[in-house]
């Protein structure tokens, strides 16, 4: 039995499965276009992952592994607990709630390294959390997602097989990153930009051409509840993963790591997943969700990138503005000027 028959015939899932009728795809060769480039995207930007992947790195932190089990705990605590309650608020149901599910059960992308750059944050950290989410998801993605499922009654009509399948096709282009880091680090900084240039420039081209093949039914994935979740789950994920390293007295560039890694999800992996491995005329347009999701992700990471740089402008001239005023005369290098009537007009003997 096919998943699409376990959908419709499962007495459990069928009161919950959402009532909205897709418009049937206007071009099957279009679409499998879209798949293929899907797959040739993911595999070509989980390449360029692999390529930020250091083992050196990896070691040191796993020698001192507070702030990475931290960062572990807020990527697979917060977002799939953040997406539960979010579904469950916004009453979704059938592969609406399971869609939302899997964006927040993923682990995080090449793009948080970026975000944690742009925001001054711990590059090492960075990278190794982004390594772990990867390597942790094949048993924590199908694991949350089985637990999650419970609460709307879907946990037997997710692929469960077929997601650890793609997540292990996922590992295999990543372990070609992590060795062409190793053997040849020269050519990584390229093959790292290329592959992020390639995934927002997939993500536009993707998103037009499954607009011409869905038709109208795109709108569906535009509708008021996906729109809110997709602003508050990046939202909720950098604000909870600052707190929680805060709790935890990580330094300054930590925190703003954790808060990072934890609200940036790999969008390419999760809109894969859900065109290959869910049947067409069951996902219809809401692959498309994770495009919504990074787009309100990084506008709000802009906005955090550009509070941070207004912090530290006001910060360093307030800082200035008061050295000025108490050590002028200590890192002055030219003579101070002294008013005339202020020396004496003649030797005044040290006694008489």
């Amino acid at each position: 039995m096919n998943h699409t028959d376990l959908w419709q015939n499962d007495t459990s899932t069928a009161a919950n499965v959402s009532s909205v009728d897709f418009v049937p795809l206007t071009s099957p060769l279009l679409d499998k276009i879209i798949n293929i480039l899907l797959i040739i995207v993911a595999f070509i930007v989980m390449i360029s992952l692999g390529c930020t992947m250091e083992v050196p790195k990896i070691k040191g932190h796993i020698m001192r592994p507070k702030g990475m089990v931290i960062a572990v705990l807020s990527q697979f605590g917060i977002m799939p607990l953040t997406a539960f309650c979010l579904a469950k608020a916004f009453q979704m149901s059938g592969i609406s709630a399971v869609v939302v599910m899997l964006i927040g059960c993923c682990p995080g992308g090449n793009l948080s390294n970026v975000l944690t750059l742009a925001l001054q944050g711990d590059m090492n950290l960075s990278i190794v959390m982004t390594t772990c989410s990867t390597l942790l998801a094949l048993g924590m993605m199908p694991l949350l997602l089985y637990l999650y499922c419970q609460g709307f009654n879907l946990e037997s009509a997710v692929p469960y097989v077929d997601i650890i399948i793609s997540l292990l096709m996922m590992l295999v282009p990543c372990g070609v990153g992590i060795l062409i880091n190793y053997y040849r680090p020269q050519y990584s900084k390229t093959i790292t930009k290329v592959g992020l240039s390639i995934m927002m420039i997939a993500i536009v081209v993707i998103g037009i051409l499954s607009s011409i093949t869905i038709g109208s039914s795109i709108l569906t994935v535009l509708s008021p509840p996906l729109m809110i979740i997709g602003a508050f789950m990046p939202f909720i994920g950098f604000t909870f993963g600052y707190i929680i390293s805060t709790l935890f007295k990580l330094n300054q560039p930590y925190r703003r790591t954790v808060a990072m890694e934890t609200g940036c999800q790999n969008v390419q992996l999760c809109a894969t997943i859900l065109k290959i491995t869910f049947p067409a005329e069951l996902m219809g347009p809401l692959f498309l969700f994770p495009m919504v999701y990074v787009s309100f992700q990084l506008m709000e990471a802009f906005i955090l990138i550009v509070l941070l740089r207004c912090h530290q402008w006001f910060t360093k001239k307030t800082k200035g503005m008061t050295k000025g005023v108490h050590v002028v005369t200590f890192l002055s290098e030219d003579p101070i000027p002294i008013h005339p009537l202020a020396l004496p007009l003649t030797p005044t003997p040290p006694y008489r």
